[in-house]
């Protein structure tokens, strides 16, 4: 039987190789606190979607009290639910007037947002230019200019435009048109650069195929490049419907009718009339009916939302 290699070799070479094959201590020390830190984190994101939830449940539940038991049993059930107080916050509040303009302004915002984005970012993806990347990094700077600085200069242009469409040319205006065209110059830069990110990560083999094939850049890009990016499209689209969903700012500063406000806008309206009405259970209904329909909205679209995200970053 012939003797093996480690049987042959001196004592301490074997006592150096296990050596170094074990952690030293510092990188032992280190796993450890980066697996309490992991720890630490999820437990804390857990304990604050716990709190978010039972903070959800609980509106809804005060939502069908009286303004009785909102003050008497602020955490108990309702003893018998007011679905009254949605009827009430619907037409005597003016939410239903309000939810049709929130559905009509971040519709039109959203879509016509996509719809000058999705080109955008795609040619700025595929561009080996420099320019092209100074393009982007103008994009993702655009991203950090907070609103508030935007407020005189996009008032002044609401009332610019609104007095040139009524005098020369059509007679009449909607504010709710000139919020639409603010939200669509708020939401582009965000837009162009997540979808710019998102189409370099998809393979560039694809679209060589398809030329190959005989396929023009605009088809390319409508039948092909367009529904395999679709979990990206989706997530801009829906991140932008919940900011725009629940932008107060420009509501109050643009539109100066207030039967033609949004939802957020009417909300706050009908809490600066608690001194007078008292009537927080169609408070708690009015924030309902605004949040309620993000949440489900979230619900639906979040795996598409982790998803794109997770991927438009592997690049």
């Amino acid at each position: 039987m012939n003797p093996s290699t480690d049987d042959l070799a001196p004592a301490g070479t074997g006592r150096a190789r296990a050596a170094k094959r074990r952690p030293a201590p510092a990188k032992r020390a280190i796993d450890r606190l980066d697996g309490l830190l992991s720890g630490a984190v999820k437990t804390g994101l857990w304990v604050w979607v716990a709190m978010l939830v039972v903070l959800t449940v609980w509106v809804v539940v005060t939502s069908l009290k009286t303004n009785g038991e909102v003050f008497t049993d602020p955490f108990g059930l309702p003893k018998s639910p007011q679905w009254r107080n949605y009827r009430l916050a619907w037409s005597v509040s003016g939410f239903g007037q309000a939810a049709f303009s929130s559905v009509t302004v971040v519709a039109a915002s959203a879509l016509l947002t996509m719809v000058i984005a999705t080109p955008a970012a795609y040619v700025l993806a595929r561009v080996n230019r420099r320019s092209a990347d100074r393009v982007i990094t103008y994009f993702a700077i655009g991203m950090g200019i907070p609103a508030q600085a935007l407020v005189v200069p996009f008032f002044l242009m609401s009332n610019d435009l609104s007095t040139f469409m009524t005098e020369w040319v059509t007679g009449w205006w909607d504010d709710r048109i000139s919020l639409a065209l603010i939200y669509v110059v708020l939401s582009l830069p965000f837009t162009v650069y997540l979808l710019t990110m998102y189409f370099r990560s998809l393979p560039t083999e694809i679209e060589e195929a398809a030329a190959v094939d005989g396929a023009g850049p605009t088809r390319t890009f409508v039948e092909i490049m367009v529904p395999l990016a679709r979990h990206g499209l989706v997530t801009a689209l829906v991140l932008n419907i919940v900011a725009l969903w629940n932008e107060t700012l420009f509501v109050l500063i643009v539109v100066g009718d207030p039967q033609q406000r949004t939802l957020p806008a009417a909300l706050l309206e009908l809490y600066n009339t608690m001194q007078y009405t008292s009537n927080w259970g169609g408070l708690f209904a009015g924030i309902v009916i605004l949040v309620m329909p993000m949440i489900l909205l979230y619900l639906w679209a979040g795996r598409r939302i982790v998803q794109a995200m997770t991927q438009g970053a592997i690049k």
